[in-house]
């Protein structure tokens, strides 16, 4: 399963900063408006503290992690839903995202140029999503617009028409697509029409090196969590120019100057994991002395459908699933030590998987 994450934000707020320290490439990151145009991809590993320790019990040729892919995107300015600035493209490649990365500059800096004049996060953050509702509400009028024509001959244009128009009256009072209480049935349909504010967004508080130390969120940065928290989003802090040095060092000098800092971790670290959580979405892993690989999958998954993630065939013909704790492996040492102990298990089709489960797919094709 792909993670793709669109980074958007209004110009000059650090998306292309916080970019290059995920993927260490070299977008440009200028001083001025629309400086990535063309959507800029990198795909990010998971980083993951278990894959190393099943390393040393597997003893693989090779291991591979989970990955996320971020997507680079133009910077938006008002007017974007009418095609102002880079509107058309920028609105274009979101809809290709499963979450949204969206950067907000939290700190004051004279040399930089703001689009807007000043610095205001809810209202940059409240100036993008207005963009994509505005969006959204031409994508639901040309759906309402179809869907009269086709249900004067069809039941079932009806009841979907019935559906589209309340998800507009909802978003004509400004109220954003992911905050409309669907019935089950009514979710298909919905979804059918990719509205870009049912995609949920995970804030990022660019803040300066200054503020990175202190323990204590300034009121721009508590002013986005409280938004986040009101739209069931998430959000963290970092700072974008300490990670893009952070992502240039050699790994015995990283714990060196994360401690100057007080970072436990690289606060790009954080973005991962918080975007994986956002998703719900969760690992398992498979292991033997050719590889040992982290594999991505919707928390809830059943055991066929995560055996689907290594290949159709292993959900088609799925048998039966042998499931190791990661827990149990750590303590006992060995595949061979924990079935010895009696605690791996033989799983059928109805077994939820769980993150961190280490899995043998038993299939007949």
């Amino acid at each position: 399963m792909a993670l793709r994450c669109g980074i958007v934000g209004l110009p000059n707020v650090g998306k292309s900063t916080i970019f290059n320290a995920l993927t260490k490439s070299s977008v440009p990151a200028e001083n001025y408006p629309f400086c990535t145009i063309e959507p800029h991809m990198g795909i990010v590993s998971l980083p993951d503290s278990r894959l190393p320790k099943l390393k040393s019990i597997f003893n693989p040729e090779k291991i591979t992690p989970a990955s996320v892919e971020f997507t680079d995107i133009a910077g938006l300015v008002k007017g974007a839903s009418k095609g102002e600035g880079l509107g058309n493209q920028f609105l274009s490649q979101i809809r290709q995202v499963s979450a949204i990365i969206h950067v907000v500059r939290c700190f004051e800096d004279e040399n930089i140029t703001h689009v807007e004049g000043n610095i205001d996060p809810l209202r940059d953050a409240e100036l993008i999503e207005t963009e994509l509702l505005l969006a959204d509400l031409e994508t639901l009028e040309k759906s309402v617009y179809r869907l009269n024509k086709l249900a004067k001959k069809e039941k079932k244009a009806q009841k979907e028409l019935n559906i589209v128009l309340k998800l507009k009256a909802h978003c004509d009072e400004g109220k954003m697509a992911r905050t409309f209480n669907a019935e089950e049935e009514e979710f298909e349909i919905i979804k059918s029409l990719f509205l870009l504010t049912r995609k949920p967004i995970l804030y990022v508080a660019n803040v300066d090196e200054n503020e990175i130390l202190k323990s204590n969120t300034n009121l721009h940065v508590k002013a986005l969590y409280d938004l986040a928290k009101r739209e069931n989003n998430k959000a963290i802090r970092l700072c974008g120019k300490i990670e893009q040095e952070i992502a240039t060092l050699d790994e015995d000098e990283k714990d060196m100057f994360m401690e100057e800092y007080n970072l436990n971790e690289p606060g790009l670290n954080k973005l991962i994991h918080t975007s994986f959580k956002l998703l719900g979405l969760e690992t398992y892993f498979t292991g033997g002395p050719t590889e040992v690989r982290a594999w991505t999958i919707k928390k809830g998954a059943t055991a066929p459908e995560a055996a689907g993630e290594i290949h159709t065939d292993f959900q088609r013909g799925f048998i039966k699933a042998e499931v190791i704790k990661y827990e149990d492996l750590l303590t006992h040492g060995s595949e061979k030590k924990v079935k010895d102990a009696g605690l791996a298990q033989l799983e059928g089709k109805d077994y939820i998987v769980r993150d961190g489960d280490c899995i043998f797919f038993h299939f007949n094709v």
